[in-house]
């Protein structure tokens, strides 16, 4: 105790000699010299982002395979699916391109777009690359199997907002991240009318999604059966699991004592579900704003849970604050958790962030894929092939192409050369019709009528030229 009187007598008697202090604190009634000394034991407010260049190296990918998209509606939307180039050129100010930067680009992608002259016209078009329509179609049937599931995304989300209603223009505006179709609104909210209903709110003149009955099974979060499963796996306390968090914080991210205590104090605060409503509570005091918080980060959480590939825009969860009791400002709040979430600026010249729940990837993907996700990440895969590799394709299809004419034309001249042997042998024009008959069958349907007139005028020449 002695020490510590002494440390604060050497601390203010060197500071007193500094006219700029006296100055500064002179005036504060609240200034204590104890409290400048002493080190906090909660969450600091303010943290760096320490990168992770696992989940950034996936965006710069992510990068490039949203502008792929961008041309691929474009291509997708003309009436034979392909565009002239000086169309696309022109257009291209529509998806945030320049004239010129639009053919460059496509030129960097030859497993996705497929430039060649029209037989007619005698210009460039350019149309889809037979991989990346298997692979559109992939990601179709992928989302058309999953609606069920859909549903109960839907269901759960609903449920974690305040009225057990969200804007139709936000949900619309997530139902990428969500597996949710494009036409969600007919094939999902109306063909379900036993779990949603659309409002038309007369007041904000705009259209809502309400849920039709709150379902008490489906109020069990995401984190909830992480616990359960570490329990069962490491054997862990009770007490210990039953309000925390998995935590792997990113690589370099220094982690003090006092940070440490936090921590651990934390981990251990109770908290409200998301899917309970705490319109009854009363939250001014201390205690209820922190387990606020908590429960915010709860919330979060299980957006995150509920979208395909468990990453989403900042941008789109900022359009849930109001209806899910979230902080104003997002990005501190998600930075003091660094061990739960991971905020990436990769994209749109760090304008973007997109949040990623930590918990759920492992050196760069997912731990539990679905199918959507695989469909999606087809097309990236596409992205990165080396154009080397295009040219080899079209090399082999080519040598495929040439060898089958090779062994088509010796198959033919085989053919012939039989029928004109069982003309010389037979005793007259019905072994010749056989012949031809058996020739025409073998070679199929790409002789027509016309074709078989000639080859009979020809065969039944031979014939009386051998005759002679």
């Amino acid at each position: 105790m002695r020490i510590f009187i002494l440390r604060i007598s050497n601390f203010i008697n060197q500071n007193l000699k500094n006219p700029q202090w006296i100055h500064h604190h002179q005036h504060n009634p609240n200034f204590n010299p104890i409290r400048g000394m002493s080190q906090s034991t909660s969450i600091p407010k303010k943290q760096l982002r320490i990168r992770d260049h696992g989940y950034d190296n996936y965006m710069e990918i992510e990068k490039k395979t949203r502008k792929v998209l961008k041309f691929q509606n474009l291509i997708l939307s003309e009436p034979n699916q392909s565009i002239p180039i000086p169309r696309l050129e022109t257009l291209a100010h529509r998806i945030g391109f320049t004239r010129h930067e639009a053919s460059a680009f496509l030129l960097k992608f030859p497993h996705v777009f497929e430039i060649f002259e029209h037989p007619v016209q005698r210009i460039l078009f350019c149309r889809l690359t037979r991989k990346a329509i298997l692979q559109i179609e992939h990601e179709r049937n992928a989302l058309a199997d999953q609606v069920s599931r859909a549903v109960t995304r839907l269901r759960k989300l609903l449920m974690m907002s305040n009225g057990l209603r969200l804007r139709l223009e936000h949900v619309r505006i997530a139902r990428s991240a969500l597996g949710l179709p494009d036409d969600f609104e007919y094939s999902v909210v109306l063909r379900y009318p036993e779990f949603f209903r659309l409002i038309d709110a007369k007041e904000t003149r705009n259209k809502y999604i309400e849920l039709v009955e709150f379902d008490p099974e489906l109020g069990i979060c995401a984190i909830e059966n992480a616990r359960e499963r570490v329990y069962r796996e490491r054997g862990s306390d009770a007490e210990d699991v039953r309000f925390s968090f998995l935590i792997d914080f990113p690589p370099g991210f220094k982690i003090s004592k006092y940070f440490r205590i936090a921590m651990w104090k934390w981990q251990r605060l109770p908290y409200w579900s998301p899917y309970e409503a705490v319109s009854g509570y009363d939250l001014r005091s201390i205690e209820a704003q922190k387990r606020m918080e908590k429960r915010a980060v709860a919330t979060i959480h299980e957006l995150l849970s509920l979208t395909v590939e468990k990453k989403i825009t900042l941008e789109r969860i900022a359009h849930f604050r109001m209806a899910m009791d979230l902080p104003k400002k997002l990005k501190e709040f998600l930075l003091q958790h660094q061990g739960i979430f991971y905020v990436s600026t990769r994209g749109n010249h760090g304008k973007l962030h997109t949040v990623f729940l930590r918990e759920a990837y492992r050196k760069g993907e997912l731990v539990e894929p679905n199918d959507l996700y695989l469909a999606r990440r087809k097309l990236a895969e596409l992205v990165i092939l080396s154009p080397r590799k295009a040219k080899v394709d079209r090399e082999l299809v080519g040598y495929r192409r040439s060898k089958l004419d090779d062994e088509m034309g010796q198959v033919t001249r085989a053919y012939v050369e039989d029928a004109c042997e069982d003309f010389k042998g037979g005793n007259g024009v019905g072994q010749s019709e056989d012949a031809e008959d058996d020739l025409s069958s073998d070679i199929g349907s790409e002789v027509d009528s016309g074709d078989d007139n000639d080859d009979f005028d020809g065969s039944v020449s031979m014939q009386r030229k051998s005759h002679e």
